[in-house]
C-alpha cells in the first residue's frame, strides 16, 4: 500500500513574522513546526506501516527549503520518502493556488490514499484538502477522529467524524483524501536518540517550478483568488513543568518519559 501524507509546516505560534502590507506570514525567517493535525496523519500512516511493513509512506509539503531539517526528522521516524515543493514564485499563495500546485504534483504520483490534517493553525480555513480532492476528482472527508485500523485498505476506509453534538460513522471507497483531526490521538513519534544523525538526504526530493511549470501569474500573490484582510493567533494553554531530582525516583521518572516519547 502506498500512502501519501500532504503536510504543512506552520510558524511557531509564539514566534513568527507577519507582513502587514501584503498580509502574509514570512515563513523563511520564522521558526517552523509541523501542523498538529498533519502530524496525526503521519502518525496514523506509521501505525499502518507497523501493521503491514510493506506499506510505503511519502510526505509531500509545499514550503521553503529551510524546512529540510524538519522533513529529515520525519524520515528518521520511519517515513520512506519526502518531497518538498519549493519556489519563490509560490510565496504568498492562497489556498486556491496552493491546492493547484499540490494537485499538479499529486496528479503524476502513485498512491492508494492521501492523508492530511483537517485544520492548519496558521489559517484554519480547512480549504486545501477539499480543493485538492475537487481538482483530482477524489472522494474526501475531513475532521476524522478515528479510523478503523483493521479494515483500512487500498480499497476501503471506515472512520468516525466527531462533531459538537454527535459521532458519525462513514465508509468511503479508496483512493480518497482523508483529513484527520488532532482529536484522533494519532501521534508522530520523536526521533530516537540513536537515529538523530542518520543520513536520510537520499530520500528527499526538492521540486521547483521548472518541474511543475506554472505561469507566474497563476501562483503566488498574483495567482491568489482570495486576500487576507486580517489575522489572529489562537491562544494555547501553557504546559506545566515537572522538576525532578537526581535520586532514583527522578531517574525513573525521566526514563519513563523518554520511553513514552520513544526516545529509547
Amino acid at each position: 500500500m502506498k500512502i501519501i501524507c500532504v503536510v504543512k509546516f506552520v510558524p511557531d505560534v509564539d514566534n513568527f513574522t507577519y507582513d502587514h502590507e501584503k498580509h502574509i506570514i514570512i515563513r523563511e525567517n520564522s521558526r517552523m513546526m509541523i501542523n498538529p493535525d498533519d502530524a496525526c496523519a503521519i502518525g496514523f500512516a506509521l501505525k499502518m506501516k507497523q501493521r503491514s511493513p510493506d506499506t510505503s509512506i511519502e510526505v509531500v509539503t509545499m514550503a521553503p527549503e529551510s524546512v529540510l531539517p524538519l522533513v529529515e526528522d520525519i524520515l528518521r521516524v520511519g517515513v520512506d520518502a519526502a518531497t518538498i515543493i519549493s519556489d519563490r514564485l509560490y510565496a504568498g499563495s492562497d489556498t486556491y493556488a496552493t491546492s493547484r500546485i499540490l494537485s499538479r504534483y499529486l496528479s503524476g504520483a502513485t498512491y492508494d490514499t492521501i492523508l492530511t490534517g483537517s485544520h492548519a493553525i496558521d489559517g484554519d480555513t480547512s480549504h486545501v484538502p477539499s480543493q485538492i480532492a475537487c481538482l483530482l476528482d477524489m472522494n474526501h472527508m475531513s475532521f476524522i477522529s478515528r479510523i478503523d485500523e483493521p479494515s483500512f485498505s487500498s480499497s476501503l476506509a471506515r472512520f468516525e467524524v466527531e462533531s459538537e453534538h454527535a459521532v458519525s460513522s462513514y465508509e468511503i471507497q479508496m483512493p480518497a483524501i482523508l483529513g484527520l483531526s488532532r482529536t484522533s490521538g494519532y501521534r508522530l513519534p520523536y526521533v530516537r536518540y540513536k537515529n538523530l544523525h542518520m543520513d536520510v538526504s537520499d530520500r528527499v526530493t526538492v521540486i521547483h517550478n521548472d518541474v511543475l511549470c506554472f505561469d507566474e501569474n497563476d501562483v503566488g500573490l498574483t495567482g491568489s483568488r482570495t486576500k487576507v484582510v486580517g489575522t489572529h493567533v489562537k491562544t494555547y494553554r501553557n504546559r506545566g513543568s515537572h522538576v525532578v531530582t537526581t535520586d532514583q525516583e527522578g531517574i525513573d521518572t525521566v526514563y519513563r518519559f523518554l520511553k513514552e516519547k520513544q526516545f529509547i
